[in-house]
């Protein structure tokens, strides 16, 4: 266990921007955000192995898609959720995860560890960034037999969209909520869920994903001086990526709907032209004639050629020169979450085209059935 500066959250904020994967929320909020957590206390970084298997651990999030433009969420809202999903667990809590790295979303929990004594727990439930909270659920989403509980806070007091909601049930339904709520605030809300056992956490999470990005960042860091073509490399030596296109962004069709960015962007022209498909973050890769090149769980990302930077989905503007880079899932660990084939069937509607028989290829499926539930938060 060590505790957490101001070199790691530069170091999390940019080694989580890669496995952001076009989403994964803002570079700004999470410097904003982790600089707030470690001059209010000083959070602590802690294996899970650390912890009693009984060690109760929550996930903080944030919910909604990064182009929504009406929504507001401070510092006190994470901690807000976070108090309000205690008060309706009842027990004592132990530390916190985040569901995924991003550009804020690796920072998650800090703030709300620093500001209640608890730990940040180095694991995560997607290396990468996902648009559904069932992706990041640890092999809950299906679940029946487990009753979980997930609360959010946020929006905009002045406007009448701040909402505060604590929600009991199976982790699809209560997910889905969650959903509507981040909608009603303006399209981003601060969330706090499932309260499990450490010893659930040490099976099921891509165990080590913070650190992950923290040292990744690191190496960026110390490449920046060199200049953008040192970044990428950095970047490709460091993950064992690769990028997979690079040219111009030829059309952007992306809509905001339901608190999800939904759409396609194109790169490049001819026989090098690539379509990107998007649900807040990029979700497959397919070439000119079809071809699937990558797929989630694959860590996928759009590069500027000009400034080393990953850019996201909302700040991509046709003509802009960018390079696509993609990271195997063979070279990231992998969690029960993006296992699960119950979280596919959402997303392949939203997008229309095929994800699970991709993203499962090679991969022995988590099945739900052959695994105990987690105890009962209660």
């Amino acid at each position: 266990m060590r505790e957490l500066t101001k070199d790691d959250v530069i170091a999390a904020v940019k080694g989580g921007s890669v496995f952001a994967s076009g989403g994964g929320g803002w570079v700004e909020h999470g410097l904003e955000i982790g600089t707030a957590a470690i001059t209010l206390g000083r959070p602590k970084l802690a294996s899970v192995d650390e912890l009693p298997d009984d060690a109760i651990i929550i996930t903080c999030t944030a919910i909604g898609a990064p182009a929504g433009t009406d929504w507001q969420m401070l510092g006190k809202d994470y901690v807000k959720a976070v108090q309000l999903l205690i008060e309706a667990y009842g027990g004592q809590v132990a530390g916190v995860m985040t569901p995924q790295n991003g550009m804020s979303s690796s920072i998650n929990g800090w703030l709300p560890a620093a500001a209640l004594g608890l730990a940040v727990v180095d694991a995560t439930g997607d290396i990468r960034a996902h648009p559904t909270g069932k992706m990041g659920s640890l092999g809950l989403a299906s679940r029946i037999d487990y009753e979980t509980v997930q609360a959010v806070a946020g929006g905009k007091p002045e406007i009448g969209s701040y909402i505060e909601l604590v929600t009991k049930g199976t982790p699809a339904r209560t997910s889905n909520i969650l959903r509507t709520a981040s909608d009603m605030a303006g399209g981003f809300i601060a969330a706090a869920r499932h309260p499990l056992p450490a010893g659930y956490i040490k099976k099921h999470a891509a165990i080590g994903g913070v650190s992950l990005a923290i040292e990744l960042g690191r190496s960026i860091v110390d490449a920046e001086p060199r200049g953008p073509e040192e970044v990428l490399e950095t970047i490709c030596r460091v993950t064992g990526g690769r990028f997979v296109g690079k040219g111009r962004v030829s059309k952007i069709r992306v809509r905001y709907a339901g608190a999800f960015d939904i759409g396609t962007i194109e790169v490049g022209t001819g026989k090098k032209k690539l379509t990107l498909h998007v649900m807040n973050e990029y979700m497959a890769v397919d070439n000119r004639d079809g071809e699937r090149i990558s797929t989630f769980p694959d860590v996928i990302t759009t590069f500027s050629l000009d400034t080393g930077l990953p850019v996201s989905v909302g700040h991509l503007q046709e003509g802009q020169n960018i390079g696509v880079f993609a990271i195997d899932k063979s070279r990231i660990p992998l969690s029960s979450s993006v296992k699960d084939p119950s979280v596919y069937p959402e997303v392949e509607e939203a997008l229309g085209i095929p994800l699970q028989s991709y993203a499962l290829d090679g991969i022995e499926p988590f099945r739900p059935a052959d695994h105990a539930p987690p105890a009962a938060y209660v």
